[in-house]
């Protein structure tokens, strides 16, 4: 509750920046994490709402839950190369945030890391991602396009919900589940290819996503399913499956619902 405090240079003495340090600046603008912090905690900025620019040192391992929650003018962060966990709705409503690079320090993403950050149009997510958390990106809905590297192993629930500028989505070959509702109302999205390491494909996955026509399906076992993966998508829409697997897919649970929409395919 600093109201009157426009910036803030941490020195590289500093080692650690405790939970709602910053809370409720209204007029902070600007901060510089020295190199000497090893964690943000939660809430540190939290509703910081003129705050435009951040750079998080290379000394930070860790960004806490909440931690730039409400930041709704910030436009800018530099996440430092030595982050290994982004918290749970760390940037959430950071409705001013345009792009964000991931660093390949980076393992996790929270919960709801990104969720409502409205005006991100753009995200490289760093090669050692494993997991997506649930909510991570919802409602990012000028999100145009995305790349889940081969290190990713699951996408969480809701991760991708109501990205409605989504046109483009490569998923990683490391990836073996995605989870409920993980794309749902994706109405832009107009192909998408599941690579052969996905076992489970979660309820709704890819419900609403209207404008999907194509859905490459490379696993040779038909993935586990949630009710409605599919439904009401374009109405031409072909699921593309083995060749050698199209009678497997068309017999089993769930995907039995779209037998008359599955092909093979020479992958």
């Amino acid at each position: 509750d600093c109201d009157s405090l426009t910036s803030v240079t941490i020195p590289d003495s500093v080692t650690s920046i405790g939970d709602n340090a910053f809370y409720d600046c209204d007029s902070l603008t600007s901060v510089t994490i020295g190199n000497g912090v090893t964690e943000i905690e939660d809430y540190t900025f939290y509703n910081c709402d003129s705050l435009t620019s951040v750079t998080i040192g290379n000394g930070v391992t860790s960004i806490g839950d909440y931690a730039f929650r409400d930041c709704t003018s910030l436009t800018s962060v530099t996440i430092g190369n030595g982050v290994t966990s982004i918290g749970g709705y760390a940037f959430y409503k950071c409705s001013s945030l345009t792009s964000v690079t991931i660093p390949d320090s980076v393992t996790s993403i929270g919960y709801g890391a990104f969720r409502g950050c409205t005006s991100l149009t753009s995200v490289t997510i760093g090669n050692s991602v494993t997991s997506i958390g649930s909510y991570a990106f919802n409602d990012c809905t000028s999100l145009t396009s995305v790349n889940i590297p081969d290190s990713v192993t699951s996408i969480g629930s809701y991760a991708f919900y109501n990205c409605t500028s989504l046109t483009s989505v490569t998923i990683g070959n490391g990836v073996t589940e995605i989870g409920d509702d993980a794309f749902y109302s994706c109405t832009s999205l107009t192909s998408v290819t599941i690579p052969d390491s996905v076992t489970s494909i979660g309820y709704w996955a890819f419900y609403n996503c209207t404008s999907l026509k194509e859905v490459y399906c490379k696993p040779t076992t038909p993935p586990t399913g949630g009710n409605k993966i599919f439904y009401n998508n374009a109405p031409d829409r072909t699921i593309y499956v083995p060749s050698n697997s199209v009678s497997a897919y068309k017999s089993a649970s769930r995907w039995s619902d779209y037998a008359s929409d599955i092909v093979g395919y020479d992958f």
